[in-house]
């Protein structure tokens, strides 16, 4: 018995500006050479990376840099600390910098805060490759906490400036400061977070609110794919965490149910159509 669902994409879901640009490289020179080194995932989704895998991408670590030579190594959208620009320089690399102008922008924002002897502290995720690199603009000294609890115990200096990554949440940027000021440090706020990823988390809510139930689909490496899951979870209770189309419950579905099918600024709008597709043959 067809269960005749009515599905919808939502129309702002998808590979953020950054990562179709890294994207849109990879496969240019994919296509002329036939391969092409990448530093890391080129976005967290494991469909999207074997996809491009089976293009000819592939995806090397940093511990591997050192041992290429003569070679082009795409840079992706997160950006990579200076560090990577010397060992390219000293091997003969050739860097296809893909880094997103949003990120870039605030590497050389946190540069000059750093070269002017500011106290640097980063509002972002341990370990996270953008973070990396924004670290690496100070010499690895900026301080990196993703929750404020975990400065309860630092002793931190009477004032520094503080930045963020860009895939942060601008409410909880915000509520950091004033409880940093509140707590009686001078601080100066670099609000750098990204608007195309910052809008996503209150259109997300509306989108999810609209329909019987919620299909989110994410790389489960993807932080702002988990940020952005709660959002819809927060907004309808029936929503649902997949990372490919065989991962669907056709049980969770009743008839002429309507479907909301959205994504990650890292699931690509391919993997979104695919999950439709199925839904609608369910």
């Amino acid at each position: 018995m067809s269960k005749n669902l009515h599905v919808t994409i939502d129309k702002d879901s998808g590979f953020c500006f950054g990562v179709v640009y890294a994207i849109d490289m990879a496969e240019e020179i994919l296509e002329e050479e036939g391969y092409l080194y990448c530093l890391g995932d080129i976005v967290h989704n494991d469909e999207e990376v074997a996809r491009l895998k089976a293009k000819g991408l592939r995806i090397i670590g940093h511990e591997a840099l050192p041992g290429l030579q003569n070679e082009k190594v795409l840079i992706r959208a997160h950006g990579e600390a200076p560090e990577t620009y010397q060992i390219a320089l000293e091997n003969n690399i050739t860097l296809i910098d893909a880094s997103c102008p949003v990120v870039l922008k605030l590497q050389n924002r946190i540069k000059t805060s750093h070269d002017d002897n500011e106290k640097i502290l980063i509002f972002g995720k341990h370990g996270h490759a953008e973070v990396i690199g924004l670290q690496g603009q100070t010499n690895n000294q900026a301080l990196v906490f993703q929750d404020i609890a975990e400065l309860d115990e630092v002793e931190l200096p009477p004032s520094f400036t503080l930045y963020s990554q860009t895939t942060k949440s601008v409410d909880k940027f915000y509520a950091i400061k004033e409880e940093l000021i509140n707590r009686g440090y001078e601080v100066k706020a670099n609000d750098t977070i990204c608007r195309q990823v910052s809008n996503r988390y209150e259109d997300l809510g509306d989108f999810a609110r609209q329909y019987d139930k919620v299909l989110f689909v994410s790389g489960k490496k993807s932080s702002n794919g988990k940020v952005l899951y709660d959002v819809c979870k927060a907004a309808n209770p029936n929503s649902f965490f997949i990372s490919a189309s065989d991962e669907i419950d056709p049980s969770i579905f009743q008839e002429h149910e309507t479907v909301g099918v959205c994504g990650a600024t890292s699931t690509p709008m391919w993997l979104m159509k695919e999950v439709k597709q199925v839904l609608e043959g369910l």
